[in-house]
């Protein structure tokens, strides 16, 4: 089963690079260095590196690898970052940005997904990420400001708390959209106004809690 599993990560691997889902260095080695079955359900680490979501329960998902990869790509992390991750799933995005930036605090609002991703983390082995549960549409002003910040659910809006949150010339990713496709939206804050880039056509579960999908 890991020989098939190394297989199928070096085929996704060599499918990101030869169609240029994800050009920078780094965030590929992030991809090699974490190991995504730790990070998925028992009855789906066969799939783990299938480019597709895969269900984790209570209606939540592990976004398919390249959308995780364009996300994080986008935030142009540097290792002195904090970073505020809203919805914390499995863990598996959070433990990349970890790879990537000094630290991150990840909000998920479902307890169970919370142990999840806690369980996850420590089999990973990785200490520079810490999971609150909360709401994540008002992020999590005890450790505001944040140099990045990455939403890994569909919201409407934008949150105001996260504008509010990140700091002047930070970078904010996320899916925004009502119904079933939203467009990823790249904010750069300046002057407490977002500049938005839209980088595409995305599908993604709702964000629970206050600022979800209608």
């Amino acid at each position: 089963m890991l020989s098939n599993l190394n297989n199928t990560k070096k085929t996704l691997l060599k499918h990101m690079r030869s169609n240029r889902v994800v050009e920078d260095d780094k965030v590929l080695d992030a991809f090699r260095a974490i190991s995504r079955e730790l990070f998925v359900p028992l009855n789906s680490k066969d799939e783990a590196y299938i480019d597709a979501p895969l269900s984790i329960g209570y209606k939540q998902t592990i976004s398919q690898p390249s959308t995780v990869f364009s996300m994080v790509e986008a935030l142009e992390l540097k290792k002195t970052d904090k970073v505020l991750e809203v919805g914390s799933g499995s863990g598996y995005e959070a433990a990349i940005i970890s790879q990537l930036c000094d630290q991150v605090y990840s909000v998920e609002i479902v307890p169970e997904l919370v142990n999840f991703a806690k369980e996850n983390l420590a089999k990973a082995k990785i200490d520079n990420v810490k999971i609150i549960q909360y709401d994540g549409g008002f992020g999590y002003k005890q450790q505001a400001p944040y140099d990045k910040i990455i939403v890994s659910a569909a919201c409407t809006e934008i949150p105001p708390a996260l504008v509010e949150q990140l700091k002047d010339d930070g970078i904010l990713v996320a899916p925004v959209g009502p119904g079933y496709l939203q467009k990823m939206i790249k904010a750069v804050k300046h002057n407490q106004v977002l500049d938005e880039t839209d980088l595409g056509d995305y599908i993604f579960v709702p964000l629970t809690g206050e600022f979800g999908r209608v």
